[in-house]
């Protein structure tokens, strides 16, 4: 919530379309701001695009278990898909969310409402009636006090436990800079942007906390959810719809049902992230930034930025091709997703609160005196989680069991600053201001539409 805070101040003084990296460009002054706004857009572009690829590869992965599950379950002969079957529905869910995300700004809209409500009432649907079905129940001293230190990866330390687990939270809350992103597209975008940041945070800290409260109130054998050789294949939350229903009804249909409620919430979740990842792609190419720039910032006549829609869902479905050859692999680069845009989050803030501290010029929402503290905090707890989400996560460390985010940061760290150093800082200016030219195609303006 500070994070989102002190961006949602920054939103509100700079409301466009190139957010984070156009932010970082007008906060570190015009001697920092090409270098600020090159490495800020560039974890923030492929941060999106690692988001997307996971959201959409999870979904299809969820997917699989549900044919699984409704086809006898594993241990019934049910069906298994293969990696390459599920390489197919993720590419198949990148395409419709690529056609969905080309169709006018006022349809996706009404779409990105109705998804809202659909997560709302879903998660409140769920957590009332799993716990509910569900014929043993655990204690309130089991779900608020239990640490799972028997969990064979060798990690008995409660804090440990405890700092790991903040991964999946952390993970969750990402994606409420598109908020930022869609400014351009947003009426009244110095008010309603920041709203939308914060906004989106409280709501998934209340319907998330809610939603896990009630699952885990059903959780009561945490080894048979994680067995490999249960019914899901070791996919714990569908295992606990299962086992709840089977044990009540006789029939596992209940959870498939429940499942496919959490299924449509991440189809809308994908679908939101290509939105936002090719917003961000448009922007950031809009300025030069990007290879081909003058193909990727093309707009259609309903002002979509077309080509960036489509050209972010392929580099989405190339970057889950690693999992054929390694979900080792694959979880280091989708590890990007989480560290990496939370450093993309926090740099404006870091310049917020040094370079700019005292002349940044806040806009219709601001926090005032607090504004300061706030950002610190923010830069200081992308600081910590960075070093707490590249600590080893199983022991002993093996190359199966090794925390390979540190070498996909610390990769992606390396290629943005080196393309800079021998490359972008000879032609790269940052954002390029509001200019407006009928005469010249190569003239970059920004378009904002009433919607």
């Amino acid at each position: 919530m500070f994070v989102g805070l002190s961006m949602a101040e920054i939103c509100s003084s700079y409301p466009t379309s190139g957010g984070l990296y156009y932010w970082s460009a007008k906060l570190a002054g015009p001697s920092w701001a090409p270098f600020a706004s090159w490495i800020t857009g560039w974890f923030n572009v492929i941060g999106q695009w690692a988001v997307t690829t996971s959201v959409d590869f999870s979904l299809a992965q969820l997917i699989q278990v549900m044919i699984l599950l409704g086809s006898g379950g594993k241990n019934g002969g049910g069906y298994e898909a293969s990696k390459y079957v599920v390489m197919a529905m993720h590419g198949g869910i990148l395409f419709s969310h690529a056609i969905l995300n080309s169709l006018p700004i006022s349809l996706l809209s009404f779409l990105g409402q109705f998804a809202a409500a659909w997560n709302v009432l879903g998660v409140f649907l769920l957590m009332i009636l799993i716990p509910t079905v569900a014929t043993e129940r655990a204690s309130a001293k089991f779900v608020f006090t239990n640490f799972n230190t028997d969990n064979g990866d060798g990690i008995h330390n409660k804090v440990y436990i405890f700092v790991l687990g903040l991964l999946m939270s952390q993970y969750t809350l990402t994606g409420y800079d598109a908020s930022a992103l869609m400014t351009e597209e947003t009426k009244n975008a110095d008010v309603n942007g920041p709203k939308g940041i914060i906004s989106a945070i409280g709501i998934s800290l209340l319907a998330g906390w809610c939603y896990l409260l009630g699952i885990t109130f059903a959780v009561t054998d945490i080894p048979h959810l994680l067995d490999s050789d249960n019914d899901a294949g070791g996919y714990a939350i569908a295992q606990i719809f299962y086992d709840a229903f089977k044990s009540r009804y006789g029939s596992g249909t209940g959870a498939i049902v429940c499942l496919g409620i959490i299924a449509v919430a991440v189809y809308f979740c994908g679908m939101s992230s290509l939105t936002s990842n090719s917003r961000m792609a448009y922007a950031f190419s809009r300025d030069g930034a990007m290879p081909f720039s003058q193909f990727w910032h093309k707009v259609n006549r309903h002002e979509v930025p077309i080509n960036a829609v489509w050209a972010s869902s392929l580099i989405a479905f190339c970057m889950a091709l690693t999992s054929l050859g390694s979900l080792v692999a694959f979880q280091a680069m989708t590890s990007i997703a989480t560290i990496g845009l939370y450093i993309a989050y926090a740099l404006p803030s870091l310049f917020r609160v040094t370079l700019a501290r005292n002349s940044f010029v806040p806009g219709p929402f601001n926090l005032g005196r607090y504004g300061v503290i706030v950002g610190w905090i923010a830069v200081l707890w992308v600081a910590t989680i960075s070093v707490l989400f590249s600590l080893p996560v199983a022991y002993p460390i093996t190359d199966q069991t090794l925390n390979y985010t540190p070498v996909a940061v610390g990769g992606l760290l390396i290629l943005v600053v080196s393309s800079w150093i021998f490359s972008a800082r000879h032609w790269f200016k940052g954002p390029i201001t509001n200019i407006d030219s009928s005469s010249n195609e190569d003239v970059y303006h920004y378009v904002i539409l009433d919607s």
